[in-house]
């Protein structure tokens, strides 16, 4: 099995201090931003994602432009979208948003491609929301066919056609890797699959081990279409917080999770208030929550392994805006602290 990777995740949350009311600017969120994958690459952590996102709470509408600032001051790391919202972005400009920021970084660059889960930019960039999924399914096909030929001959219903055409500049890394996102949709995992590209699952609520049919379904549509399994990569993306111990890590990511929770779930009708229970419940060893000290969440991590067969796992901190500190401190326990544990007992496992 392909070793385990590890990662932070973040839409760059700009939500109300809890204590003081007040909202941290666009710019400093962004600022921190660099300075969360600065040391997310020394401590040793395999990616960082940035999420696309067109709102007032999020800092993150242009991904690829934090991540090319961050290219520059980092060594290793890899640098993704988390995720680009394909659907209401121009496939050209994607490709040479994140081919520029594959020559910046020296071939570090990644491209998560989804429908996305908030719809604010469909509006925002003239698109119907009646052409959510012919959209994704047409901008998929021409990014593929950008990544796989410099000259590009296409047509599709939703944009001016190309006529052999060169796109610029090209990446380094050949093909730029774009992978799936998904929010456990059996459509989007069979796609992936037949594909043949790589999926990543957002695992948000309920039990991780609930995903294990769709990763099944993934699995058997690339065998069916002729990819080989041992090629196939597997990640999810879940919240959580890693601090020194359980009760402190809980303690501190709770408030901000469940004020940014309660927002979203207004604002999508669940009708039903985040709690306490709840959150605990979550951050049980099968929940979805990967919230305690390094100890406990690489227990959590491992099962998740076990469980899916996944090669990388994002940790999305923060949910809501928490003291940078706490999240530069969070970020070194995950690289110095858990993913150790993580790597020697998955190179147990799979020895």
């Amino acid at each position: 099995m392909a070793p385990m990777e590890l990662g932070i995740s973040t839409f760059l949350e700009t939500t109300p201090d809890l204590k003081t009311g007040l909202v941290m600017s666009h710019a400093e969120r962004l600022r921190n931003a660099v300075e969360e994958i600065v040391v997310a690459d020394q401590v040793g952590l395999d990616v960082y994602g940035i999420g696309e996102h067109h709102r007032i709470d999020y800092a993150g509408t242009a991904p690829a432009v934090i991540l090319a600032a961050a290219a520059s001051v980092t060594k290793r790391i890899r640098l993704t979208s988390a995720v680009t919202v394909l659907s209401s972005d121009d496939p050209v400009r994607v490709y040479q948003s994140f081919s520029t920021l594959d020559g910046l970084s020296n071939g570090r660059a990644e491209i998560m491609a989804g429908r996305g889960s908030f719809t604010e930019s469909f509006p925002l960039f003239g698109y119907s929301l009646e052409d959510y999924d012919e959209l994704f399914e047409e901008n998929l096909e021409l990014l593929l066919a950008i990544r796989a030929s410099e000259k590009v001959t296409w047509r599709g219903g939703h944009r001016p056609a190309i006529h052999n055409l060169g796109v610029y500049p090209r990446s380094i890394q050949s093909p730029l890797p774009v992978w799936i996102a998904s929010g456990g949709n059996p459509e989007s995992a069979i796609r992936a699959g037949v594909l043949g590209l790589p999926i990543a699952f957002a695992i948000i609520g309920g039990m991780p081990e609930n995903f294990a049919p769709l990763v099944e379904l993934y699995k058997q549509a690339a065998i069916q279409a002729g990819h080989d399994p041992k090629t196939l990569q597997i990640a999810t993306h879940s919240h959580g917080f890693v601090g020194d111990t359980n009760d402190q890590a809980a303690e501190a990511f709770f408030a901000p999770t469940q004020a940014q929770m309660n927002v979203i779930g207004r604002e999508r009708g669940w009708g039903q208030h985040y709690s306490r229970a709840t959150f605990d419940a979550a951050r049980s060893l099968k929940g979805a929550l990967y919230v305690g000290d390094p100890e406990y969440v690489a227990e959590k991590i491992i099962l998740l392994r076990k469980n899916l067969g996944v090669n990388r796992f994002f940790l999305h901190v923060n949910v809501g805006t928490m003291p940078h500190q706490e999240v530069l401190h969070a970020i070194e326990l995950f690289g110095t602290k858990v993913a150790p544990i993580v790597h020697r007992e998955i190179a147990r496992m799979d020895g």
